[in-house]
């Protein structure tokens, strides 16, 4: 049993207390350039116009400094948000006059964006439902990419535990359940498109290696069976 669960304290604290940072100690830098070119993959399809992009949850910062490097966004303006303190210091050396970082709570600000990132964070919140209809109120469009940890393979290897005790995820989607629950808080999902994470991710096991044949040959014939059988997808999405 989780330590967490042991000393009566919520899974959230572990951003704070220095439990996260001591397991995640980089938090997943190495995987930022992938996930800011698969953002500006799904801006570009759908042809946003924006000046202003913020991104909660923002972590160390990475992904906003990679797209701010893109020459599409030189008259854009990024704003991160964080609540861990730990994350919020590997963020402030990224600072530049494009590009701030907020020790705050995005959704206690009286303020909108044109496009809100929420890159890999609802699994992570407790009350992840009353969290999403609040956010849909801080811009006009929405990103969401979103881990689907749920499928066969996971459940057979008992993933969902490592992803729980690793990396904080508490709750678990596939492609049908994450669409539904956006909905159900009230999104209109403009455009979605699968992502191969486990594969383009420069921190790869053994055993992710030994799969990853098996998942660009499902994922070539579909996406979603992939997902479904093997795992190690996530789903981008755009909303309003």
């Amino acid at each position: 049993m989780s330590n967490f669960t042991d000393n009566g304290l919520s899974p959230t604290s572990r951003y704070n207390d220095g439990s996260y940072i001591k397991k995640n100690n980089t938090y997943h830098i190495h995987d930022s350039p992938w996930k800011a070119a698969q953002i500006d993959k799904i801006i570009s399809r759908n042809k946003l116009n924006i000046s202003k992009i913020c991104e909660i949850g923002c972590g160390a910062g990475k992904i906003l400094k990679q797209l701010s490097f893109n020459p599409k966004f030189t008259s854009t303006a990024f704003s991160g948000y964080e609540v861990s303190k730990s994350a919020f210091d590997l963020c402030l050396p990224l600072e530049s006059e494009n590009l701030k970082f907020y020790l705050e709570d995005l959704l206690n600000k009286d303020i909108t964006y044109d496009v809100v990132l929420c890159i890999d964070v609802f699994e992570h919140v407790e009350n992840y439902m009353g969290f999403l209809k609040k956010l849909r109120h801080k811009g006009k469009y929405k990103i969401f990419h979103i881990p689907l940890d749920l499928s066969v393979s996971s459940l057979i290897r008992k993933r969902l535990i490592y992803s729980r005790d690793q990396v904080g995820h508490l709750h678990y989607f596939s492609p049908e359940t994450a669409i539904e629950t956006l909905k159900d808080c009230g999104y209109e999902i403009i455009d979605t498109m699968f992502t191969l994470s486990l594969i383009n991710s420069p921190e790869k096991s053994f055993k992710t290696k030994l799969l990853n044949f098996p998942r660009k040959l499902l994922f070539a014939i579909s996406p979603n069976l992939m997902s479904t059988l093997i795992g190690g997808a996530s789903l981008m999405v755009i909303a309003k």
